[in-house]
């Protein structure tokens, strides 16, 4: 399957579909969208913690699957029903007690499948702290 050359919903478009079927990822905002691509940002909270002062691996998890699904809405429009069939994240470094950014790219967008990775930084520090590939199935329309 081709990428549209326009964003089909707009970050905020995302964020307001997010908020109404998702209601446990609503603390992660959708900066941008575009075709195969989409930001998303943490927003530093104690509660995201874990022992030691990181931010717990389920919190950098999370984000790193709402950014996928960020970018299969942004670029297919809303897509209840897309799942993740797969998610592997890679914690390389211990972040920062700051905001965590994640931008993610499609590798691959077939027709039932989109596969996509995600980089994840500390905000204002170009080093990944953790890296994530992951599967959508994308239900027939």
């Amino acid at each position: 399957m081709a990428l549209p050359e326009t964003v089909v919903m707009t970050a905020a478009q995302v964020q307001d579909f997010i908020e109404q079927v998702f209601e446990q990822a609503t603390h992660i905002r959708i900066e941008e969208t575009a075709p195969g691509s989409a930001r998303c940002r943490l927003a530093f909270d104690n509660r995201h913690l874990r022992p030691g002062g990181t931010i717990s691996g389920p919190a950098m998890f999370q984000l790193a699957d709402c950014a996928l699904y960020a970018m299969i809405l942004g670029t297919l429009g809303p897509v209840a029903l897309a799942v993740t069939t797969n998610l592997n994240i890679n914690f390389l470094r211990k972040p920062g007690p700051r905001d965590l950014v994640a931008e993610c790219r499609a590798l691959k967008f077939g027709a039932r499948l989109v596969i996509g990775e995600v980089s994840l930084y500390s905000d204002g520090d170009p080093e990944l702290v953790a890296h994530a590939t992951g599967t959508y199935s994308i239900p027939p329309r």
